[in-house]
């Protein structure tokens, strides 16, 4: 197995980043639409706040949902990692199961919180592993 690098994999997650931000822009401009065409302008604040809080709530699922759902397919690659020839598998090089993809997924927190050192070690790990990648006996390899 050739273990995909930094560089590859940032190019990746920012064609992912770029591919979710606007599936995420059209959903909230559809939902504003219809929310200000059904309540015209009598939104009060309250409302206002609620909508913007059902937006998160389902930018973080739909987010979850792309990265896990799409690393645990057949095709063991979001769009950006597809378009980049890398795949995630587990240690074996097997395809990764939905749970697993998900602690994947989520464990980007932790690698985020600690000001991106989890990604950062992508650069100095043998298998260039990022911090999510150890926590979920995860690799990302180049597509054979």
């Amino acid at each position: 197995m050739e273990y995909a690098g930094f560089w590859r994999r940032f190019t990746a997650g920012l064609i992912d980043g770029i591919v979710v931000s606007i599936i995420a822009g059209i959903i909230y401009v559809c939902l504003g639409l219809w929310t200000w065409l059904s309540l015209g302008d009598t939104v009060e604040q309250g409302e206002a706040i609620a909508f913007l809080a059902a937006f998160s709530l389902l930018a973080l699922v739909g987010c979850w949902l792309y990265w896990a759902l799409m690393e645990s397919s057949d095709m063991q690659a979001t769009l950006g990692k597809m378009a980049l020839g890398i795949v995630v598998t587990d240690l074996e090089g097997r395809r990764i199961s939905f749970g697993k993809a998900t602690g994947r997924h989520f464990g980007k927190i932790i690698s985020t919180l600690i000001l991106f050192v989890g990604f950062i070690m992508v650069s100095c790990t043998a298998k260039k592993q990022a911090l999510h990648d150890m926590m979920a006996e995860c690799l990302v390899v180049k597509r054979q």
